[in-house]
């Protein structure tokens, strides 16, 4: 991810009609009250976070919804980042099942990238804009207490279980850990690192563990920022609106397929957790954020049902 600027040093934008900025606001109202005093969940995606433009906006948009009342709390990627570094340090990666698997060298990456690089600039980039964000992982105050993920493969009729070493799990998450910095009005930071039973580091995947904060708090909506538009159709148009009856319906049929599988499971896993919706949408539009809580919406978004 690149460093995010300060506000003083934004290129200048050609000034609105001083009534076009009023109308704009005055639509959005009904939307802010909505969500006044509520709690989201914000998946930012590894690939969204290589464009610094779109970055300031994130950062600015994450601080202009604490503002009017939101709590916003941040789950952040990083596998291109992990992947830059490894390459760079010579070591090779593997992946089953879109999942990397993580002996103990590649586990003192992931961390040091996710929890020491990628989340320190998330937070400075945060704070630059006006925020009070306070970085995490899993680690910190138990915040995410995690298992060893089992993967199996069906080969010639034969099961066999796959290691993919520290890649876990949430098993648990401490809301209350959150709670109270949300009762401090602090932004939380979270990185995917979970720690084990004996005090194993794990590597989580973000969106897993996205979904797993927004049902522990209770979340009003999860916001999974990713590099794609939403949920296809057949015909490859954007589906706005999804129930999870036909989520699975869709997966079933083959339109929902690859690695859009996963993002819309944990959407589901989400709103069976009692959140009110999840929505996927994509994370490189500038202010996505702000466009799909605060007009018709941008991506496509899963209600129970």
């Amino acid at each position: 991810m690149s460093p995010m600027t300060n506000p003083s040093s934004h290129s200048p934008t050609p000034a609105a009609d001083p009534v076009v900025k009023a109308a704009i606001l005055a639509e959005a109202l009904p939307y802010m009250r909505r969500y006044a005093g509520r709690t989201l969940v914000l998946k930012y995606g590894g690939h969204a976070m290589g464009d610094a433009e779109v970055g300031d906006s994130f950062a600015r948009d994450v601080v202009l919804l604490k503002q009017v009342g939101i709590n916003p709390i941040v789950v952040h990627g990083g596998g291109p980042q992990i992947g830059q570094m490894l390459r760079r340090l010579g070591i090779e990666s593997r992946f089953v099942d879109g999942l990397r698997v993580t002996d103990r060298e590649t586990m003192e990456v992931v961390e040091m990238i996710l929890a020491g690089m990628i989340n320190k600039q998330l937070v400075s980039a945060i704070n630059a804009e006006g925020g009070c964000a306070i970085g995490l992982s899993g680690k910190d105050g138990g915040l995410i207490e995690a298992r060893k993920l089992v993967r199996t493969r069906v080969e010639a009729g034969v099961t066999s279980e796959v290691d993919l070493g520290f890649v876990g799990e949430p098993q648990r998450i401490s809301a209350a850990v959150l709670d109270t910095l949300k009762q401090s009005d602090f932004i939380p930071v979270i990185a995917p690192i979970g720690v084990g039973s004996k005090g194993e580091t794990y590597n989580i995947n973000a969106d897993t563990v996205a979904g797993a904060v927004a049902a522990a708090v209770k979340a009003t909506r999860l916001l999974l920022l990713t590099d794609i538009a939403g949920v296809l159709d057949a015909d490859k148009r954007l589906i706005t609106e999804l129930t999870a009856a036909t989520a699975r319906r869709l997966i079933g049929e083959g339109v929902i397929n690859g690695g859009m599988i996963p993002k819309v499971e944990t959407c589901l896993e989400a709103v069976e957790g009692g959140v009110e919706a999840a929505v996927i949408v994509d994370g490189r539009v500038p202010h996505a954020i702000l466009l799909e809580l605060f007009t018709e919406g941008a991506g496509t978004l899963i209600r129970a049902g």
